[in-house]
């Protein structure tokens, strides 16, 4: 038997999943009629009310609950719409996907994913995007030798995001490098940007031509190493997530700087992602105290990054564009030789939130 007991802050009803509770506010506030149909957005305004919201009489019929308000108002409510706020807490997001943590051995299992599939296939696109949120890394491969073939891939999950360096960027040898990256030196594991507000999310790397000698790419899951780094070093695990230091990029005609934690968690405490670049790093500018902790730690989880067991090593070939998750996967590469050949990467970033989006969309007009 379905019933509403009013009280004086909000109402019990019982639901097949039991007894449930629901304050006055937040009933008020989602009232069905609060929202523009067209838009979706809310249009009723919670502040212009007069006093704060209470029922005077709530019934259930046809499995909806119906609320007269004292301000002479009438809302309604599907009973399931209710149940899923009782039970789940929260909306439903198909983008909140569990990460598929991953290991050195894993290349072989990187989904691929050819260019001309993917834009003739939604379906495919669907599957590309779940790839990037489950495990945070894929290959496009049979990419087109354009700088357009880059930009109609990125596309396909969302708008290029600007970066430090404009839109897109260049990795080879500069004859003014601004950037390690520009030249053939070895690049230590980091993540992209560090130094930006809110560091880029899923990173493109369109590799357009490779025959130099050396010049591996190194990759990890840092979402592996740092939930593995937690049950052996739990301290060290806390100072890393709670505290953060400065990093800087600049030049003679720019200057970033922003404040990060090295190890990122989510709502749920998991682990979802690293910023981290030794090179990038600002002088740390905790109370010598806290070094005296935040150091060792550091240091320790930077060690971790290197371990074999982690780093998959792999030569990236012309035609190739490996796609990730620039906030969860940890980069970089080995030295090689600039006069042996030539390696150029053309790069660029679309954020998270793009991806989370064209997978929801993508998710729910799923054709079979």
């Amino acid at each position: 038997m379905f019933e509403a007991t009013l009280l004086e802050k909000g109402l019990k009803l019982n639901l097949p999943s039991g007894q449930a509770y629901f304050n006055y506010f937040w009933l008020r506030d989602n009232c069905p009629s609060s929202f523009d149909p067209q838009t979706r957005e809310r249009v009723f305004d919670l502040f212009a009310l007069e006093q704060d919201p209470k029922a005077k009489a709530a019934i259930v019929e046809n499995r909806r609950l119906v609320i007269d308000w004292e301000e002479d108002h009438r809302s309604y409510f599907d009973l399931s719409w209710l149940e899923q706020w009782a039970t789940v807490g929260s909306r439903s997001d198909p983008a909140a996907v569990k990460r598929n943590l991953w290991y050195g051995n894993h290349f072989q299992q990187v989904k691929r994913f050819k260019q001309a599939d993917l834009e003739l296939d939604q379906n495919l696109v669907c599957d590309w995007a779940r790839a990037l949120l489950d495990e945070g890394i894929t290959i496009v491969t049979e990419m087109r030798n354009s700088d357009q073939s880059l930009t109609d891939l990125a596309h396909l999950l969302g708008e290029v995001r600007s970066s430090v360096s404009g839109n897109y960027f260049d990795v080879r040898v500069h004859i003014d490098p601004v950037n390690l990256s520009f030249t053939a030196s070895a690049l230590e594991m980091h993540t992209d940007t560090p130094a930006e507000e809110l560091p880029p999310g899923i990173q493109f790397l369109h590799c357009r031509a490779n025959s130099v000698d050396g010049g591996n790419s190194l990759f990890l899951d840092g979402a592996a190493v740092a939930e593995d780094f937690r049950k052996a070093h739990p301290s060290d695990f806390d100072i890393l997530s709670t505290t953060k230091v400065p990093f800087y990029y600049e030049h003679d005609d720019f200057d970033w700087r922003s404040r990060q934690r090295v190890i990122e968690l989510d709502d749920q405490g998991n682990v979802s992602g690293l910023t981290f670049s030794q090179h990038m790093a600002d002088v740390f500018d905790l109370p010598q105290e806290e070094l005296d902790l935040y150091y060792p730690a550091f240091r320790r989880f930077g060690r971790w990054l290197l371990d074999p067991k982690y780093l998959m090593t792999f030569r990236l070939n012309a035609g190739e564009c490996i796609v990730f998750d620039n906030r969860r996967i940890v980069h970089g590469r080995e030295g090689y030789t600039a006069s042996s050949g030539e390696r150029y990467l053309r790069g660029c970033y679309v954020d998270r939130g793009e991806l989370r989006s064209t997978y929801r969309i993508l998710s729910k007009k799923r054709l079979y």
